[in-house]
């Protein structure tokens, strides 16, 4: 019998709706600090969330939308400031407003420690980005529940890529088939499918008409005991919520 081990969870869109109304209005903020007359508005940006990573976004945004914006010679270097800006920008909104964590998140992540299951994320949005979001949103030191953060740059492609499961397994030192990934979005299933992987969505507003068709449940969210979980696609066996016996059964 093979024995759960470790979750591995996404961060935007995973644990909190951090999108729309926080890494969104940064991008805008600094937009409009630099002079730059550009707009993402809600139904832009979630065209834009197709690609994944910031600074690969910016350079999406202007080659499909701005193919006549002139470039500057440096425009890696000029690209990269406006992301660094815009991170320190969705962390100062992190420390004054927290987002709340989505339903049934920080419930399944404590029970995971008093059960001695490992905890892991694997992102393609920065370091310091998680950290902040666990620090003001999850709880003081939480950064500390998790043995492994494999975040933004650390590898060298990012989702739909599979190189940050690949890497955030190494760093556990386990097999797929001992661990459960989270996942809200088509790129990120593709990530944890890449990496054998078996993988529980909870979609949003971006992500919820997506294809999940490889995804073990697709959920609106993990729900509670008092706030039960709608399923969208596979068999919750009658559960109304994820907890640790419920995902052992998975990996079975």
């Amino acid at each position: 019998m093979t024995k759960l081990h470790a979750l591995i969870f996404d961060v935007d869109g995973t644990l909190a709706e951090t999108e729309r109304d926080a890494h969104r209005g940064a991008f805008n903020d600094t937009f409009a600090e630099y002079r730059l007359n550009w707009y993402w508005s809600e139904e832009l940006y979630g065209e834009l969330l197709a690609i994944t990573g910031g600074k690969e976004r910016i350079k999406f945004y202007l080659d499909r939308y701005l193919p006549d914006y002139p470039r500057p010679d440096n425009i890696d270097q000029f690209v990269a400031e406006l992301h660094k800006n815009k991170t320190a920008r969705y962390n100062q909104m992190l420390v004054k407003n927290p987002i709340p964590l989505r339903p049934g998140i920080r419930r399944l992540l404590e029970e995971a420690r008093r059960e001695g299951i490992r905890l892991a994320i694997a992102t393609t949005t920065s370091l310091e980005n998680v950290t902040s979001l666990l620090e003001y949103s999850l709880a003081p030191h939480s950064t500390h529940w998790f043995d492994v953060i494999a975040a933004g740059d650390m590898v060298q492609a990012k989702k739909p890529a599979s190189d940050i499961y690949h890497h955030a397994l190494n760093e556990l030192k386990l097999d797929a088939n001992q661990c459960i990934a989270f996942e809200d979005s088509y790129n990120g299933l593709c990530a944890a499918k890449g990496a054998q992987l078996c993988t529980i969505i909870t979609v949003n507003d971006y992500t919820r008409h997506e294809n999940f068709k490889s995804a073990q449940l697709v959920l609106n969210h993990l729900g509670e005991p008092d706030l039960p979980f709608t399923v969208l696609a596979g068999d919750a066996s009658g559960a109304s919520y994820i907890d640790i016996a419920w995902l052992q059964q998975l990996v079975l």
